[in-house]
Formats: structure tokens, C-alpha cells, sequence
């Protein structure tokens, strides 16, 4: 049986966290990935989350696919071949690791940028926090181990934050910053 989900309130540690796997995936990755980055909410400081770290990693392509599972393989990230998600290659822990999702995306691709946008807005607009933890809360109890119901209820907030980022983003000139490892 699937655990419920879990929303906790934001922890340092998850950015230390983030920085061991990042560290480990350059170490295995090199070249084959341009950027490493810490993104979903646990790399937002003050953000409640699932205690579950996300890291992006982006590519040049996906083809051929070899070496780059070869080195998420050494780096004990096995891939996940049955993800419905085209515009990414996802991978997870080993057995007994800890529960860590990476998102393989192609480098300038929308989604990419998508995802480091939500990040950055989400960093610099503190306002946003509580009403996101809030619903977090509120669909973690209604869904509880429905892990694609938790994510599909939360929509219709993700677009409506994303249309103030863009904003935000042709405000200020946005860019995403340097790789974080």
C-alpha cells in the first residue's frame, strides 16, 4: 500500500540534501549535463513540501540514452521507462535510498525553463508561500495516497502562479541563473 502524503514545514536541510545528490550527479554526469538544479519546493527557503527532493538535470538531447543511464545507474538513479511524460526522462532512488526524483530535461526546452521560473518566482515572492502550503495541506488530507490526484488538483494554482511569474519574468529581464552545481 502506497504511504499517504506527507506536507512538511520547509527544513535547511533539503538544500544540503539537494547539494550531496547534485554533487554525486556532476561526479557521474560531467559534460553530459549542462545545468544541475534544485527545484520543486524543496529548494524554495520557508516553502512547505513533501520532504522529497527534486533535481532538474538538463541535457543536450536525449538520444542516445546509454551513457547518460549508464551514469544516473552508477549514480544509483534508476530510470523509470513507463513515465507518461515525454518532455523528460525520469529517474528515481535505488532500493533503500532515499526517495529522490530527477527530472531529465532538454536544455532550453520550455518545461526546463518552466520549472526554473516557478523556482525563482516562487523565491522572490514570499506572498506566494502560504496559500500554495495551504492547498498543499488541504489535498494532501483530501487525496492521501493518491499521489497523481494530489498532483492533478493542483493545476489550476500552478497555472495561475505561472502567468503572474511570466509577467514577473518580462518585468525584470528574468533569466535563469547559473547551474547550482
Amino acid at each position: 500500500m502506497a504511504e499517504p502524503i506527507r506536507i512538511e514545514d520547509y527544513s535547511p536541510e533539503w538544500p544540503e540534501e539537494f547539494l550531496r545528490f547534485g554533487l554525486l550527479l556532476r561526479a557521474h554526469l560531467g559534460d553530459l549535463a549542462p545545468r544541475i538544479d534544485h527545484i520543486g519546493s524543496t529548494s524554495i527557503p520557508g516553502l512547505a513540501a513533501k520532504p522529497i527532493v527534486d533535481i532538474q538535470v538538463s541535457v543536450a538531447s536525449f538520444g542516445p540514452m546509454a551513457p547518460l543511464e549508464a551514469a544516473m545507474n552508477a549514480a544509483g538513479f534508476i530510470w523509470r521507462r513507463d513515465n507518461p511524460d515525454l518532455t523528460k526522462r525520469y529517474f528515481r532512488e535505488g532500493p533503500g535510498a532515499r526517495r529522490t526524483h530527477i527530472h531529465i530535461r532538454r536544455l532550453g526546452s520550455w518545461h526546463e525553463q518552466w520549472a526554473l521560473l516557478f523556482r525563482d518566482y516562487m523565491r522572490a515572492h514570499i506572498g506566494e508561500h502560504e496559500p500554495y502550503a495551504l492547498l498543499k495541506r488541504r489535498l494532501a488530507a483530501e487525496f492521501g495516497a493518491d499521489r497523481q490526484g494530489y498532483t492533478d488538483a493542483k493545476d489550476e494554482h500552478f497555472w495561475a502562479v505561472i502567468r503572474r511569474a511570466d509577467r514577473w519574468a518580462a518585468e525584470t529581464g528574468w533569466v535563469a541563473a547559473a547551474s547550482d552545481v
